[in-house]
């Protein structure tokens, strides 16, 4: 279930999201704003339409910390979590302020809400898919986010309705493949993981049959990633992990897209994660529109 602006909004700090406005404007602004002498300080109203039917509306936090920086303020019709459509444009906000601080604050907001909101909109076509077919695990992202980006991406994720996985190294340990060649085996590679992450961290280990992920688990592993798998396999291998480690998560990566997902859904399979909800993934429309003002003749012939 996707959480509303009033929920997932509320696990982003202030100070964050004033850090990211801040260096996002100075990267579309580092000196001057020849531009800005066109239109002046005049107070101006600007409308944020969606041209994207069907979406859903992820990012608002960050688009309003962006025109907050600029002495903008921002009126939401629709709130993150909200699906906006079905008309082939919707009036989705309003931002107010002198013209050429909206004009500053324009790019840079609407790059992270278009990104985010797609992001929002697949999360949660992948979540219907799973939640129709009855598949209670959880649809999962990765760490294949834009540089600089994570967060963002990692809250499109949290107000689409699917797991944000892992947030970085530090959040959990995952031994890949590498990890485990480095340390020769599955079982030195946990052992060693173990000594240092304790019993606060949890320990994934990639592995490509269920020879491997028993290996995995009788070390100590919390989580088997089933990696590039395929589904019929896929199924056999987590059916018998689970047997023999009841408590054991099973979690199905590698080649999963959203046409063939319901291929993975099974009750062996805790988790299915896939790289495409921030990689490829398409965006949401969105366009900002300043509003011409009502000259005092067009009133008087009124």
């Amino acid at each position: 279930m996707s959480l509303t602006s009033h929920t997932a909004a509320h696990s982003i700090p202030p100070h964050t999201l004033t850090q990211l406005a801040r260096e996002w404007l100075a990267e579309d602004t580092p000196n001057f704003d020849p531009a800005g002498v066109c239109v002046g300080s005049q107070q101006v109203e600007a409308r944020l339409l969606c041209k994207t039917p069907h979406s859903i509306l992820a990012g608002s936090p960050f688009f309003t910390a962006v025109f907050t920086e600029v002495g903008c303020t921002v009126d939401w019709i629709f709130q993150d979590g909200d699906e906006i459509g079905p008309d082939a444009v919707t009036l989705t906000a309003v931002v107010r302020g002198p013209a050429r601080c909206l004009l500053l604050g324009e790019r840079p907001a609407l790059n992270c809400l278009s990104r985010v909101s797609g992001i929002a909109t697949r999360c949660s076509q992948l979540q219907a898919v799973a939640t129709a077919r009855g598949w209670h695990g959880e649809v999962a992202g990765t760490r294949k986010t834009t540089p600089g980006f994570r967060l963002p991406e990692k809250y499109a994720m949290l107000v689409g309705g699917v797991s944000m996985h892992r947030h970085d190294l530090s959040g959990m340990v995952m031994l890949k493949d590498n990890h485990v060649w480095a340390s020769r085996s599955i079982t030195q590679a946990v052992k060693a993981a173990r000594s240092v992450c304790g019993f606060s961290s949890k320990i994934e280990v990639e592995c490509h049959s269920a020879e491997e992920g028993r290996e995995a688990a009788g070390a100590g592993a919390n989580i088997v990633m089933l990696d590039n798998i395929q589904p019929q396999e896929l199924h056999v291998a987590a059916r018998a992990l689970k047997e023999k480690f009841p408590t054991l998560l099973i979690e199905a990566s590698g080649g999963v897209t959203p046409e063939n997902i319901a291929m993975y859904f099974s009750p062996h399979v805790d988790i299915i994660s896939l790289g495409c909800i921030t990689q490829g993934c398409p965006v949401v429309d969105f366009s900002l529109k300043v509003q011409k003002p009502v000259s005092h003749s067009s009133l008087q012939e009124r």
